[in-house]
């Protein structure tokens, strides 16, 4: 790849905005930020014209897009497929993630993951696998039918995959302290989620290893005054990073405001998508374990109502955090951005833009409205 700069837009390295400077890339890779007035002329420049460069979005909880669900298409062609539907929306790296299946589907995926990291597909970054050992009780659209308990073969198989990042999600009632050490021992990221776990048993499960929530407020023991839940632990602990679902569907703004301000301080706040293959395609209606899932107005339900997933992209995160919840724009794109490379021990090599940061890259107009997208510093997303 030819070394070149980027002129002509501010950038957002992640923590500042920064004008007149260029955006000097090689090889794939962030080589300097640089007064314009200080370019090589050897150098050759691409002129943009305004708008804002910013570090890719990252994705921790992808189920599907373009039309493709991971758990039925658990193949190294639907993880290109699911990753290239959400690329033309910011993501340039994301987990694809099997939910509550069959053992053979969740390894399955795993393996396919596995290979499509060896094959460079890009945008493949690691795997999420939300289930199957979760709380029936608070099983949301997934089959309660295959949810079960953590066996000693399942620890042994999980901690035997080369894929990292891995996230599990498990439930803090049904999964035991001692598994969940020994996930994290392998470094296996886990969050705890599809739980009706009590405070207590929320923060032994953060005690023994777990650092997140998956989707915050969704699936989980609900923040009572005299009985805290899992939301009322997560929100309490400093250390535990809370994914959420920013989509107007999932969460109540004066709910997700509360959040984001107990949070803030920590920093500890990450926007996800919970996508499904609706993201990037024109078709309203999926299968999901069986069960007919519908689009109407942005929402994703099951027949009998139960959210299934969600239709939002990360610039739409991005747009409602900003639009909806009046967060300031730096700190809407690290919670897309900077908060989950964090999370997962990334930084500064996703979630930056610095030397030696990957040229992962969205350019973005005053509108939010995504103007090019580039991976490796190569262009993405149809762009």
């Amino acid at each position: 790849m030819p070394r070149f700069a980027w002129t002509g837009a501010a950038i957002f390295d992640g923590e500042r905005r920064i004008e007149d400077h260029a955006l000097l890339i090689e090889d794939g890779f962030v080589e300097a930020l640089c007064p314009v007035g200080a370019l090589p002329s050897s150098i050759e420049t691409r002129d943009l014209g305004g708008g804002l460069l910013t570090p890719g979005f990252i994705d921790i909880q992808v189920n599907g897009g373009g039309g493709v669900l991971l758990n039925d298409t658990p193949t190294v062609e639907g993880i290109r497929a699911i990753c290239d539907a959400h690329a033309r929306f910011g993501s340039t790296a994301l987990l694809p993630t099997v939910i509550t299946d069959r053992p053979d589907v969740t390894f399955a995926a795993i393996e396919a993951v596995a290979q499509a990291i060896e094959e460079r597909v890009p945008g493949c970054l690691g795997i999420h696998c939300e289930g199957p050992f979760l709380s029936v009780a608070r099983k949301g659209a997934h089959d309660p039918a295959l949810i079960r308990a953590m066996t000693p073969e399942d620890l042994a198989a999980l901690t035997a995959t080369t894929v990292r990042p891995l996230l599990l999600t498990v439930a803090a009632e049904t999964v035991a302290p001692w598994q969940i050490t020994a996930l994290a021992k392998a470094s296996i990221h886990v969050s705890i989620g599809h739980s009706d776990a009590d405070f207590d048993t929320a923060n032994a499960a953060f005690a023994a290893g777990a650092t997140c929530v998956t989707h915050l407020f969704n699936a989980m023991s609900q923040l009572g005054h005299r009985t805290p839940g899992l939301v009322g632990a997560a929100l309490d602990c400093a250390d535990v990073w809370c994914g959420f679902i920013p989509d107007g569907h999932h969460v109540h703004p004066a709910a997700l405001r509360s959040a984001l301000r107990a949070k803030r301080g920590t920093r500890r706040m990450i926007a996800i998508s919970d996508a499904m293959p609706t993201v990037g395609s024109d078709e309203d209606v999926f299968v999901l374990s069986g069960r007919r899932a519908t689009r109407r107005d942005g929402r994703l339900t099951l027949d009998d109502g139960t959210l299934a997933g969600s239709d939002l992209s990360m610039i739409g995160a991005v747009r409602y955090l900003v639009g909806a919840l009046d967060v300031p724009l730096h700190e809407a794109l690290q919670m897309a951005s900077l908060h989950p490379a964090e999370f997962l021990g990334l930084a500064p090599l996703y979630g930056r833009l610095l030397p030696g940061s990957r040229a992962d890259v969205v350019w973005i107009d005053e509108a939010l409205d995504i103007q090019g997208v580039w991976i490796g510093g190569e262009p993405a997303g149809g762009f």
